[in-house]
């Protein structure tokens, strides 16, 4: 029998991603055998004290993601601090023999790694994104926070100038009520990893264009290299 193929999945926050992992597994796992994926979680976040999580919260004017703790709830981490821990965590992660790496989030900067592939879920998105939207004469783009949408610009290069929304997926904002200020868009991206199968449908309820969801952009790029 071979080998298992090995994935960690690195959140930003704190695992177990409950809301995240499983959705992209049953996509990941479809056709392939019982036994074929090994897989294990790290976060950012993982066993740090509250006021540790303080330290890691965004201060005004600074670049900021929105993930999620271990107990469901929402923390604005800095990107800064944030990408600091990740860049050590991944370096300590490629030591450990995985067959991939997949980051759980659209937003981050990476160094590069020396042992294992790692899927870079901004990269995918974007690439992705940027292909498509080339042909679309409105680009709808929702974001997980309004901070966010304010830096969009510094933090990601599309064509034209999209409509840019911003709906937490981790604070029950009504996805509905928010995608229908992008029902005039051809092309729209829910473009974080927090965004479920559920979210997707809720939009898609609201608009007439085609919506792409992160994690599935992600989770089928992931299969194919199984």
């Amino acid at each position: 029998m071979s080998s298992p193929f090995k994935i960690a999945f690195v959140t930003i926050g704190q695992t177990p991603r409950i809301d995240l992992v499983p959705e992209m597994l049953a996509e990941i796992c479809v056709g392939v055998p019982d036994g074929k994926i090994e897989y294990q979680e790290y976060g950012v976040l993982d066993g740090m004290s509250t006021q540790e999580l303080d330290g890691m919260r965004a201060k005004d004017g600074e670049h900021s993601f929105a993930t999620r703790l271990a107990d469901g709830t929402e923390i604005v981490s800095s990107k800064l601090r944030t990408e600091e821990k990740l860049n050590q965590l991944l370096k300590d992660i490629d030591e450990n023999g995985f067959s991939l790496i997949v980051l759980l989030c659209t937003g981050t900067r990476i160094e590069p790694l020396y042992k294992t592939l790692v899927v870079e879920a901004q990269r995918i998105v974007d690439s992705t994104v940027e292909a498509l939207a080339a042909s679309a004469s409105r680009l709808g783009v929702i974001l997980p926070l309004q901070r966010q949408v304010d830096d969009f610009s510094e933090r990601h290069i599309f064509s034209g100038s999209p409509r840019l929304i911003a709906a937490s997926p981790y604070a029950d904002e009504d996805m509905v009520e928010r995608a229908s200020e992008l029902k005039d868009c051809d092309l729209i991206v829910m473009h974080c990893m927090g965004y479920s199968a559920e979210m997707l449908d809720a939009v898609r309820s609201s608009v007439n264009a085609p919506v792409l969801l992160s994690r599935r952009l992600v989770a089928g790029i992931v299969r194919q290299m199984i």
